[in-house]
């Protein structure tokens, strides 16, 4: 008698997110779902959530989703950032595993299928690292001294260099996200802090076809800054490490000009002395004191702080309506 296999088939969502992308919609959608075509093994979930772009990208998403019901839309309220957005459309997402790629297409889609045999070798994360991209050598100095710098002060695993992630991630790694992510979630930080041993599939990142980073500088520094913060406890110690470091000098400082008032006393002009006392003195107690309120006011915020990730406008083909879902549940 011949046993038929009744293991249900996994679901795999795959996700991106877009800010004026309109350019790169129709070549996203041709490669992606010429991927899914190789991979019969898998129910494919398509999300793409817009972060309210301001040309027709969510237009021309439109038709993909009325041809194809795998294919679903969600439209925020306004731009909510290159962190929150994407993230809110991976807690959207129902797979038992999920996909998560830029909508520039310099996350090669071509590379899912080894993402999935990973998966399938029981690896809970998988991270798509790029050894090569068309930056330029001043933005590429700037990323390898972050790296580095992460990699030293991190108190989770050392940061993957060359992650941005790009990657996939079990449902067991998105629901642990979705209860300690926060209302700025950093995936990369969030899953090192898990410890899960993380697979690496390596690929060569090429330049944009149409457009342009919408990654300001600001942007860029804005993420670095969440990282740090998110990762490492190490700048505000630092903070408070130097605060006594010079409260100390400040009182030493003083006290020796004191001193010094006292011994040679004719040598001071008039009022120098008071006044040096005073600003080392008083200087080096409020360092002291900033550094201490920044580690009460670091806690309180990250723990109080409970923000949308985005407030939905439109969502298709999905079964509920539009939410404002929050960062911590």
């Amino acid at each position: 008698m011949t046993t038929m296999n009744t293991t249900p088939r996994k679901t795999l969502s795959i996700v991106t997110g877009s800010y004026n992308e309109e350019g790169n919609v129709d070549a996203w959608f041709e490669r992606v779902l010429a991927v899914c075509e190789t991979m019969t093994a898998q129910i494919i979930e398509i999300i793409w959530i817009d972060n309210a772009s301001t040309d027709g990208t969510a237009a021309k998403v439109l038709p993909w989703c009325l041809k194809d019901k795998r294919v679903k839309l969600i439209v925020n309220a306004r731009n909510f950032g290159p962190i929150r957005s994407p993230f809110h459309g991976m807690m959207q997402s129902s797979g038992d595993a999920c996909i998560y790629l830029a909508s520039d297409l310099q996350d090669s889609p071509e590379i899912i299928p080894e993402f999935v045999a990973k998966w399938q070798e029981g690896f809970e994360v998988v991270a798509g690292v790029y050894e090569r991209s068309p930056d330029g050598l001043l933005m590429r100095t700037c990323r390898k001294t972050y790296y580095a710098l992460m990699t030293t002060i991190s108190e989770t695993q050392p940061m993957v260099t060359g992650f941005t992630g790009f990657g996939l991630y079990t449902r067991r790694v998105l629901d642990f996200m979705r209860r300690t992510g926060g209302p700025t979630p950093f995936v990369r930080a969030l899953v090192l802090d898990m410890g899960h041993p993380i697979a690496e599939v390596r690929y060569e990142k090429p330049p944009r076809s149409f457009g342009f980073t919408k990654n300001s500088l600001l942007g860029l520094i804005d993420q670095a800054i969440l990282s740090l913060t998110t990762m490492s406890k190490a700048p505000i110690r630092f903070a408070t490490i130097t605060g006594l470091m010079m409260s100390g000098l400040g009182f030493f400082v003083a006290f020796a000009y004191l001193v010094a008032k006292l011994l040679f006393w004719t040598s001071f002009p008039l009022g120098q002395a008071p006044l040096l006392i005073g600003i080392f003195l008083f200087t080096s107690v409020q360092i002291l004191i900033m550094g201490l309120i920044g580690e009460y006011v670091s806690a309180i915020h990250m723990r109080l702080q409970n923000k949308p990730w985005v407030v939905e406008k439109l969502r298709v083909n999905f079964d509920d309506a539009p939410s404002a879902e929050h960062g911590q549940s």
